[in-house]
């Protein structure tokens, strides 16, 4: 008999790669914690990967109907304003772990700041200097907060995560030093 476990594994992992797209792994690793709607997904994903991972509304809403009808998660309790609970099945566990033992393959850069950089000479040399000004702030702001997280991490992966916010922060700066330079 093949499970649906065992169906998803034989496409998802031709090469050793998981097919399963990270926003769906993200869910699934989100509800191991427990039963959520998707808005408390996409509130506990700001708060748990913000600074590495963007997860949108329409994301979670766009997943979470995909996941279920895969039987990866299966519906809850309805709560109030008839949002709806999403809990994590024994296959979605099965599927969720492969996930993570899987060879991650390269990460895809998704970033808003550059693409306007790139687009930028479409604006006056005002509004450039704005969006500079705009995205240094908010860098600097993400700089303090991975720090302050990396002196709270509980645990070394958790502090090394946060060391990587650092990173990615100060690399932002430099680039919008750079930038700013030429």
């Amino acid at each position: 008999m093949v499970t649906t476990v065992d169906r998803w594994t034989k496409t998802w992992h031709g090469k050793g790669v998981s097919d399963l797209n990270a926003t769906a792994a993200a869910l699934l690793g989100l509800l191991h914690d427990g039963p959520a709607t998707g808005g408390q997904l996409v509130a506990e994903a700001e708060e748990r990967f913000g600074t590495f991972f963007s997860v949108t509304r329409s994301q979670v809403y766009r997943e979470l109907p995909a996941l279920a009808k895969e039987g990866l998660v299966r519906l809850g309790k309805q709560g109030p304003r008839s949002s709806q609970q999403y809990v994590i099945t024994a296959a979605g566990k099965r599927a969720f772990k492969s996930w993570l033992t899987s060879e991650s393959g390269p990460d895809h850069l998704r970033s808003p700041l550059i693409l306007r950089l790139v687009h930028s000479g479409s604006l006056t040399a005002k509004q450039r200097a704005n969006l500079l000004d705009s995205a240094r702030e908010t860098y600097n702001q993400e700089l303090d907060d991975a720090k302050a997280a990396a002196k709270a991490a509980p645990d070394p992966y958790a502090k090394a995560i946060a060391e990587f916010g650092q990173a990615h922060a100060k690399a932002a700066l430099k680039l919008l030093d750079t930038v700013a330079a030429n």
